[in-house]
């Protein structure tokens, strides 16, 4: 992100990927964050995989947020939900027990939480490019959730929940962001163009 331009870039990398890995040879990018932990390596896992995601792309990553399913899903149902475009019939798969699968049909939808997730990790779709898509639509979601949280109508009432917000997450939010630092990127974010933040999907080296 450039706070001076107001403008960001979002890139999605599959968890196949083939790449140098950091004092441990190639491998698959998803496997950087288990080594650095497993041989708990200065900043562990999420240490690792920013070395190995730096080194891969040539851009320096200085932060990192890892969000457990279940905060996620909270998180979701704190800011009323989210309205995403769902492009293709899926079956959702719900994380957890004694919940049954659900299908959601082409159009806009509202989705609560836990949909919300499901959405995000579902694989297998009619498309057929299971982690392509799977990661058009976790972007999809990242975008609702932005135009849900800085909407001039609810940001103000976010920028004051968020301490307490932040509080109540903290277990299953990891992070090397403070939450002032955060809060700041956040009112920088509230104040992007229309056409500020450009996607990409990584697709050199796939395995």
């Amino acid at each position: 992100m450039d706070p001076i331009s107001k403008t960001a870039g979002m890139l999605s990398i599959p968890r196949d990927m083939w790449v140098n890995i950091p004092g441990s040879g190639y491998g698959r990018i998803n496997t950087a964050y288990s080594i650095g932990a497993g041989a708990k390596l200065p900043g562990g896992g999420p240490g690792l995989a920013m070395k190995t995601v730096s080194q891969f792309l040539g851009v320096p990553v200085d932060y990192y947020a890892q969000v457990d399913f279940n905060t996620f899903i909270a998180m979701i149902d704190t800011i009323g939900g989210v309205d995403v475009q769902v492009k293709e019939r899926l079956v959702l798969d719900p994380v957890g027990t004694g919940m049954d699968k659900v299908v959601i049909t082409p159009g806009d939808r509202h989705l609560v939480g836990w949909k919300a997730l499901a959405y995000a990790r579902i694989r297998k779709t009619e498309g057929g490019r299971g982690d392509v898509d799977r990661a058009q639509r976790q972007q999809d979601v990242i975008f609702a959730i932005m135009n849900k949280v800085f909407s001039p109508d609810y940001f103000p009432t976010f920028i004051k929940q968020a301490p307490s917000l932040y509080n109540q997450m903290s277990a299953g939010i990891h992070t090397n962001l403070s939450l002032e630092d955060g809060v700041r990127l956040a009112a920088v974010v509230a104040q992007r163009r229309a056409d500020a933040v450009k996607t990409y999907l990584e697709t050199r080296g796939v395995a």
